[in-house]
């Protein structure tokens, strides 16, 4: 993983990264991590660097791009969303799709935002729910909307 660039931000801007970081580097079976905003715009990434690369050079995330997963988190978030509205099941807490080669997880932090993980097909699940849990749990009070908004131009700034 390619180390973003904290260069300027806020305090909580750089904590975000630093959690986001320590959630790739310290779980094992995490390929990429992303932090999409509840309009769909994505605030943090794993691989910022990496988001338009070329299909032969990519390798970790769904094909590689950190944009890929952050519109794959977006669109399981709104389809978990419309289908828990149409069961009554109030909000969605967290959603696993597990596949022969890997495991998409999504889950709610509490302004709307998504935290999505994309791990490999042996990953200890409940091991990777956990430490998302704590990561929701960190972010979750300082995901204010002055922090997305700089979180959005620095990853503006990353492309």
């Amino acid at each position: 993983m390619t180390a973003p660039s904290t260069f300027g931000l806020s305090t909580e801007a750089r904590n975000l990264h630093w959690l986001l970081s320590n959630l790739v580097e310290e779980v094992p079976g995490v390929r990429s991590v992303t932090v999409v905003s509840s309009d769909g715009l994505m605030l943090l990434s794993s691989d910022p660097g990496h988001q338009s690369a070329p299909a032969a050079d990519r390798q970790d995330g769904p094909r590689g791009s950190s944009a890929d997963l952050a519109t794959i988190v977006s669109g399981i978030g709104s389809l978990t969303v419309g289908a828990a509205k149409l069961m009554d099941g109030g909000g969605v807490k967290q959603t696993m799709v597990a596949m022969e080669e890997g495991s998409v997880f999504v889950m709610s932090i509490s302004d709307g935002s998504l935290l999505g993980v994309h791990a490999t097909p042996d990953c200890d699940m409940s091991v990777i729910a956990y430490h998302m849990a704590l990561f929701v749990g960190r972010a979750g009070h300082v995901l204010t909307p002055e922090l997305r908004s700089e979180l959005r131009k620095s990853m503006e700034s990353a492309q």
